[in-house]
C-alpha cells in the first residue's frame, strides 16, 4: 500500500516543504530503501524507526520498503524526518488509519523507545506549515511552544510515538499548545540580568554606549586590564530599544535554525548578546560549515556582537567582517549551497591599549616599546577600524571613587532617551527602506539630514587634518553628530555635537601611541 505524508527540510534560515512516500510490498528479501537525496542522517533513520516500531508493538513484517523524497531534487538533511516516516510507514503497513493525512505536517527525531527528541528549525516549519494551509502539526514538545507563536495553526507538542498514534486514532483528545505571544513577549521586554546603574564611574563611557545605543553605531572601547570594559559591554542590551514583533520573529528564526533556543521558549524577547571566544574560526563566525549552520554574526542579528580582547582574534576572521558590517547581510557560497542571510548586528569590541595592557595607565608602568605597541594596533586592519563609529578610551577608576560612588543612573533612564532618539530617527527615515536609525544612512541621506553650519564644517576640517582621518571617519562622525543631537531633540547638527562626535575618535589622536 502506498502512503504520503508532509513534512519539511531547512534551506537556510527558510523551510522547504517534503513529501514522503512510503510503499511496502511483498518481498523476502525485507529492504528498506531511502531515496530523493537523503543525507546520513536521514539515511541512518532506517533503523532508529524500524527500532522504535518494533519496540512499541507495531511489529513491521519482512517487506520491501520504499521511501521517496520529493522533491527528489533537493538534499534533505538532519533527523527530523523519523517521525513522518514512521507514521508512512504505519499507514502503508494498514496498522494506522488517517483520513485526511494531507491536512497535517510532522516533524521529530526518534529514539529507539519510541521517545520523540527536539529538532532544529520548528518556528520556520511552523511558519511554512501555515502558508501552505495545514490545519495542524505535530512536533517534539520541547519544540512545541516555539512553533505554536504562529497563529492561525494547531502545534501539537508530543512526547512519544504512541502520543501521535493516540490522537490520530482518536483515542487520546487532540490538545493543541496555546502560547499567548504578544502577552508573554510585552511581560519579557524589561527582564535585564545586568543594569548600568551597577557601574560606579565611567560616566564618559555611559556616555558613549548611551550614543552607541541611540544610533545604532559600533564601538571600541580601549583599557587597562580589569577597567570594566567586558562589564559594561554586558549591560548595552538594557539601554537598546525594545525588539518589535517582526524583528523577534526574525531573530528567534535564525536561533532555531541553530537550535539555540532554550527548552519551552516561545519568541526571543530581548535583544542577543553574542560574546564568541577569540579562537572562534571563519565559518563560526561567519556561518556555513559542510551542514549548514547560521555563524555568530547572524546570531547577532537585530543585538549585538562583543568581540572582547579584539587583536586576539585572527585577522581572517576579523576581515570577514567588513562586508557584513557594511552591508548588514552576509552571503554564503558553498558548493552545495548559496544563501544571503541578514546580520544587522551592532559591533562592540574592546582590546587592551597594547601587549601588557597597561600602556597610559596611571600607576602601572607599561613595558612595551613604541614598535610593539603599533605591532598590536595593526592587528587590526585601517578599513575594519574605519568601520567603528566610536572609539572610547577607558581609565581606570580610583579606590576612592569606586567606595564614595553613589549609586549609578539605572538603565531604564537611559534607555528612556535611547528610545526618544529612536522614534526621531524612524520618523525621519520612514520613506527609506532599510534605513532605521543614523547608523545606517548613506552618504545621500547624510547629505540631507547631517548637513553642517560653516563653523561646524570648519571645525571639522580642522579636526580631519590635524587626525589625518579617513574619508570613512568623516562620514561616522557625521552620523555620530547626528545622533548626539537627535539624544538632545535638535533638528540641526551644532557645533559642539560635532566636537563630542570627535571626541569619540580616540585611536586617532596625535600622540596616542607615545
Amino acid at each position: 500500500m502506498l502512503s504520503k505524508i508532509y513534512s519539511a527540510t531547512m534551506q537556510g534560515l527558510n523551510a522547504i516543504p517534503v513529501t514522503i512516500e512510503v510503499s511496502s510490498t511483498d518481498s523476502t528479501e525485507g529492504r528498506f530503501i531511502i531515496v530523493g537525496l537523503p543525507d546520513n542522517a536521514v539515511k541512518e533513520s532506517q533503523e532508529r524507526v524500524l527500532t522504535a516500531l518494533n519496540v512499541n508493538g507495531y511489529n513491521v513484517p519482512l517487506k520491501k520498503t520504499v521511501v521517496n523524497m520529493a522533491p527528489a531534487d533537493i538534499r534533505k538533511e538532519g533527523s527530523g524526518f523519523d517521525l513522518p516516516m514512521a507514521i508512512g510507514l504505519m499507514l502503508s503497513l494498514e496498522k494506522l488509519e488517517l483520513e485526511h493525512p494531507e491536512q497535517y505536517m510532522f516533524v521529530g527525531e526518534l529514539g529507539l523507545d519510541g521517545t520523540i527528541l527536539p529538532v532544529k528549525g520548528a518556528l520556520p516549519i511552523s511558519i511554512k506549515a501555515r502558508s501552505l494551509g495545514y490545519k495542524g502539526l505535530f512536533v517534539p514538545v520541547e519544540n512545541a511552544r516555539e512553533a505554536a507563536v504562529v497563529d492561525r495553526l494547531e502545534v501539537y507538542g508530543v512526547h512519544h510515538l504512541n502520543d501521535v498514534v493516540n490522537i490520530l486514532s482518536g483515542v487520546k483528545p487532540a490538545e493543541p499548545t496555546i502560547v499567548h505571544t504578544r502577552e508573554e513577549f510585552y511581560e519579557e521586554q524589561f527582564n535585564f540580568d545586568y543594569d548600568f546603574s551597577e557601574v560606579k564611574g565611567q560616566e564618559n563611557v555611559k556616555r558613549a554606549f548611551e550614543v552607541a545605543a541611540a544610533g545604532g553605531h559600533n564601538i571600541i572601547l580601549i583599557g587597562s586590564p580589569g577597567c570594566g570594559k567586558s562589564m559594561m559591554a554586558k549591560r548595552l542590551p538594557s539601554i537598546l530599544p525594545p525588539l518589535s514583533l517582526s524583528e523577534s520573529l526574525e531573530t528567534t528564526q535564525i536561533h532555531s535554525v541553530a537550535g539555540k533556543l532554550k527548552k519551552d521558549s516561545s519568541l526571543i524577547s530581548i535583544r542577543p548578546f553574542r560574546a564568541p571566544h577569540h579562537t572562534i574560526s571563519d565559518v563560526a563566525l561567519v556561518g556555513g560549515g559542510n551542514v549548514f549552520m547560521p555563524g555568530e554574526i547572524c546570531l547577532a542579528h537585530n543585538g549585538v556582537l562583543f568581540l572582547d580582547e579584539l587583536p586576539e582574534f585572527s585577522r581572517s576572521v576579523l576581515e570577514t567582517m567588513r562586508q557584513p558590517l557594511e552591508d548588514r547581510v552576509i552571503s554564503i557560497s558553498r558548493s552545495k549551497y548559496n544563501y544571503t542571510l541578514p546580520c544587522s548586528f551592532m559591533l562592540v569590541a574592546s582590546m587592551n591599549p597594547c601587549p601588557c595592557g597597561y600602556h597610559h595607565h596611571p600607576t602601572h608602568a607599561c613595558v612595551c616599546t613604541p614598535a610593539q605597541i603599533t605591532r598590536y594596533m595593526n592587528k587590526i586592519s585601517g578599513p575594519l577600524m574605519d568601520r567603528i563609529d566610536i572609539q572610547v578610551e577607558v581609565e581606570n577608576v580610583p579606590f576612592e571613587d569606586i567606595a564614595k560612588a553613589p549609586k549609578g543612573e539605572p538603565s531604564a533612564s537611559i534607555r528612556e532617551r535611547v528610545i526618544k532618539a529612536r522614534k526621531i530617527q524612524e520618523e525621519r527615515f520612514k520613506p527609506y527602506k532599510g534605513i532605521h536609525c543614523n547608523a545606517q544612512m548613506t552618504t545621500s541621506l547624510m547629505q540631507q539630514f547631517a548637513h553642517l553650519d560653516d563653523d561646524s564644517m570648519e571645525q571639522l576640517r580642522t579636526a580631519m587634518t590635524r587626525l589625518n582621518l579617513s574619508a570613512r571617519a568623516y562620514d561616522r562622525i557625521l552620523k555620530v553628530s547626528r545622533t548626539i543631537a537627535d539624544l538632545e531633540g535638535s533638528e540641526h547638527i551644532q557645533r559642539h555635537h560635532v566636537a563630542e562626535a570627535i571626541g569619540y575618535r580616540n585611536l586617532d589622536r596625535d600622540g596616542w601611541f607615545e
